[in-house]
């Protein structure tokens, strides 16, 4: 069978300890989806592939989208400069020089993540999960950080990015970046499991997520500074992700030319809030996104032509963070590159 290698890569990372491994692959006339593990090392309850997961940045292919329907509606346009329209880029961020929309899209902006000033160490971990950040804080925080001019137009993955793009969102259309993305994208798609900036601790069917911090295992999961983050605050399900890249590269989102836009690389693989990747039988490129935290990881790939879907989450093992072993995030890549082969071996072994 098709997906019997993918299925083996699953079962591979639940003989590692992973908590949960969720699975969905479709194809012209089929769909296979699969789970393993369980939705809480307490209850023990199994996990189901519709399950409930936090994406982490699949959020930012999300907001791509809305910012690129600005375009679309001449409100904006990709290779304007949006000094102007972002306070603290005139207060505390004072950018190197202009920047535009297209490079804060693409991460060639250079300018710093956020995170870098957020955590420290392990010790603010847990406080500092537990606070809510408005955009504008991000943006304060990313202001204590080098702004440095060498960096402009190479690529430097930033969630402050993504936070700016979600303040010029609220501008533009007078509303917050949750409400925006919800007419943009989970209302038109019907993603009935897909929420922004909704709580979700007691929801039934959201797998939990666990960390190691000096030694004792600790639930992690949907996190207060998560919540409402135009860069990695989508929960969602590996079905509702596949629904969300079908309707992306079918035309249902944004026009031909935005999506063109999207796809075309501007430094390396990385476009518009995608990856560019291998070609597939019919040599057209296949796309993907991806999402880390500490506790979960997906990948998300898609045809050009949005006939095929292949996404993966998976629930890590409660191991320690970066700020403990280092090593860590070197597996973490490793588990990343494993997920990434399987589905794509399965889509090679299903192309027509």
């Amino acid at each position: 069978m098709a997906t019997d290698t993918l299925d083996y890569a699953m079962t591979s990372f639940m003989n590692e300890d992973a908590v949960a491994v969720l699975a969905e692959v479709r194809w012209p006339g089929g769909e296979w989806s699969k789970s393993y593990g369980v939705r809480d090392l307490d209850s023990k309850e199994p996990a189901r592939p519709d399950d409930r997961v936090p994406v982490a940045s699949v959020t930012k292919t999300m907001t791509a989208v809305s910012v690129l329907k600005l375009v679309d509606e001449g409100l904006i346009g990709l290779e304007d400069p949006v000094n102007g329209m972002l306070e603290a880029f005139q207060a505390g961020l004072k950018p190197p020089g202009p920047i535009t929309l297209r490079q804060l899209l693409s991460h060639t902006s250079g300018m710093p993540s956020y995170g870098e000033a957020l955590y420290k160490g392990i010790d603010d971990l847990v406080p500092v999960s537990n606070q809510r950040l408005s955009l504008h804080r991000v943006m304060e925080l990313t202001s204590t950080l080098p702004w440095e001019a060498r960096m402009v137009g190479s690529f430097r993955y930033s969630d402050s990015n993504y936070a700016a793009l979600g303040l010029i969102l609220e501008k533009l259309r007078g509303k917050p970046f949750a409400e925006v993305l919800r007419n943009d994208v989970v209302e038109p798609l019907g993603l009935d499991k897909t929420t922004v900036d909704d709580p979700l601790v007691a929801a039934p069917d959201l797998v939990k997520g666990y960390v190691t911090i000096k030694g004792h295992r600790e639930e992690a999961g949907v996190t207060q500074e998560q919540l409402g983050s135009p860069s990695h605050g989508v929960v969602s399900s590996v079905p509702d992700v596949n629904d969300f890249l079908a309707g992306l590269f079918t035309g249902r989102l944004i026009s031909a030319g935005a999506l063109a836009e999207m796809k075309r690389p501007v430094v390396g693989p990385y476009g518009l809030g995608l990856f560019e990747w291998s070609e597939d039988c019919t040599g057209a490129p296949r796309y993907f996104a991806r999402g880390d935290f500490f506790d979960f990881q997906t990948v998300a790939l898609s045809s050009a032509d949005g006939r095929y879907q292949a996404t993966m989450t998976v629930a890590s093992p409660p191991a320690p963070t970066p700020f403990e072993d280092p090593d860590v995030e070197r597996e973490r890549a490793l588990w990343s590159d494993q997920m990434r082969s399987a589905l794509l071996e399965a889509m090679d072994r299903l192309c027509q």
